[in-house]
């Protein structure tokens, strides 16, 4: 069980299905709209939000009045193409993340199941062949399940509340920094890292390791939080350790 997907993360799925089956090349164009969204029995809204992603990962570029095209697959600026600056900015996201993942991950350590444990390995399996393989579209899939399943998994209802009502905003942000391709691999270990501490019930470890995934990700897209690698008294505090018995 691979866990459950967002409307349009799933819609980015079958779009890039659509595109292999039909041998599309760049300068392509996609199907219209609206064949589209009949195609995959979604509405228009979560199609846009779709395209909206496939579009910051560089892999199509949207022409009001004319059509979606595909391009040749290199990612814009991220910060430029990031769609939700009238809304937060990427900095603004991360420092809401870094207030409510770490936490989320130290409870995650105690009350995940170990089938859980093993559907976040798979995501983790994914996301290597992905990047392997130069496809961010899919490492963007795998790597938003991985938080999701985590934040579904720590057994705060009002924790997994909150992360729903901004999840799409999550979901996109997690594919920014992959513009920068020289660096993809650390978002992989460090993820690694983070699975590691689950694995071994060890909800300080966990929350640091979440700590420093979300400080290192903002920092390849160059905003500072402080106090990653380790240095969580730099300017943060990390949660306070949830006894395990």
């Amino acid at each position: 069980m691979r866990g459950r997907l967002l409307v349009p993360q799933a819609a980015v799925e079958k779009i890039r299905q659509i595109i292999d089956e039909q041998g599309l090349r760049p300068g392509d164009q996609l199907p219209p709209q609206r064949e589209l969204a009949e195609r995959l029995s979604i509405s228009r809204a979560s199609l846009r939000e779709a395209l909206s992603a496939l579009e910051t990962l560089g892999l199509i570029r949207i022409e009001v009045g004319r059509g979606v095209y595909l391009t040749d697959g290199k990612p814009p600026d991220p910060v430029a193409a990031w769609r939700f600056a009238d809304l937060y900015s990427p900095r603004e996201v991360y420092e809401a993340r870094l207030a409510l993942e770490p936490q989320a991950a130290q409870l995650a350590a105690i009350t995940l199941p170990d089938a859980a444990l093993e559907t976040l390995a798979g995501t983790l399996v994914r996301m290597r062949s992905a990047f392997q393989a130069h496809d961010f579209a899919q490492a963007g899939v795998e790597d938003s399940m991985f938080h999701r399943l985590i934040v579904e998994g720590c057994g705060n209802r009002m924790v997994l509340d909150l992360f729903r009502t901004v999840d799409a905003v999550v979901a996109e942000i997690q594919t920014l920094p992959f513009a920068q391709e020289d660096r993809v691999w650390e978002t992989l270990e460090e993820h690694e890292r983070i699975l590691v501490a689950l694995q071994s019930r060890d909800g300080g470890r966990a929350a640091q390791a979440m700590f420093d995934h979300i400080s290192g990700a903002a920092g390849r897209l160059g905003i500072l939080l402080g106090g990653g690698s380790g240095s969580a008294s730099a300017g943060r505090q990390m949660p306070v350790e949830v006894p395990s018995g």
